[in-house]
């Protein structure tokens, strides 16, 4: 058993589990893992481990963070493991049958275990903070503060008029019309135009047609003397 963190000094807050239903040999090895490590790591250590003691202390480490941020009012990001224990519990004593009639007896070992959660000194915070910066992250407090930022800012953009949208739309309005209008004075000058290279192309037409048929008359008539004058022939 530990107890060297005096939580009327430090602040801090702590949690305890009894009679959990496992030995205390298979919660130390859990505790080892999160013992004087940062709440997010230790966090990530608890989910990730494959043993079946990592829920229950991930429960209990949990309690310890709820009570130091609502009894307490601490930030949880400025909170690290700072103890962690397990006690041996009472056994319960079972019976298992055996064979020819006979019975053995089963030990279900059970363990009292404690989470003590404590706040960053400023020193180490500023360390912290330092290694975040030069790693270029950040704490999940700043994340959630930008995003809450830049979440504002889009919805204040969203709210008030953009006075160079409006103006660009102006602009192809009165481009739009003007080019509507272009086309309506120019529709019946090239409607004039088009009836006139009509009426001259049927002209043309018609004279070509003329002087082929004479052509054609005329080319059968020196072909065929006798069907151009039948009275000389006679």
């Amino acid at each position: 058993m530990s107890g060297l963190i005096d939580l009327d000094v430090i602040a801090g807050a702590k949690a305890t589990l009894r009679y959990g239903r496992l030995s205390a040999s298979k919660a130390r090895v859990v505790l080892n893992l999160i013992r004087d490590e940062d709440l997010a790591l230790a966090r990530d250590r608890l989910r990730f481990c494959e043993r079946g003691a990592a829920e229950v202390v991930s429960k209990v480490l949990e309690s310890a963070v709820a009570n130091a941020t609502n009894n307490e009012q601490l930030d949880a990001d400025e909170l690290y493991v700072a103890e962690c224990w397990a006690d041996e519990g009472p056994v319960l004593k079972r019976w298992r049958p055996r064979a020819r009639g006979r019975a053995t007896r089963i030990h279900k070992q059970t363990c009292h275990i404690t989470v003590i959660v404590a706040q960053l000194s400023p020193e180490e915070l500023e360390m912290r903070e330092a290694r975040l910066a030069a790693s270029g992250s950040q704490t999940a407090a700043a994340a959630r503060a930008a995003r809450v930022a830049a979440s504002r800012a889009a919805d204040t953009g969203d709210d008030e008029p953009d006075a160079e949208t409006d103006l660009d739309e102006a602009e192809v309005i009165e481009a739009v019309e003007a080019v509507g209008a272009d086309a309506d004075a120019g529709t019946e000058p090239d409607a004039v135009a088009a009836d006139e290279v009509t009426d001259g192309t049927d002209d043309v037409e018609s004279s070509d047609v003329e002087s082929s048929e004479d052509s054609d008359i005329s080319g059968a008539d020196a072909a065929d003397p006798e069907a151009a004058d039948p009275e000389e022939k006679n």
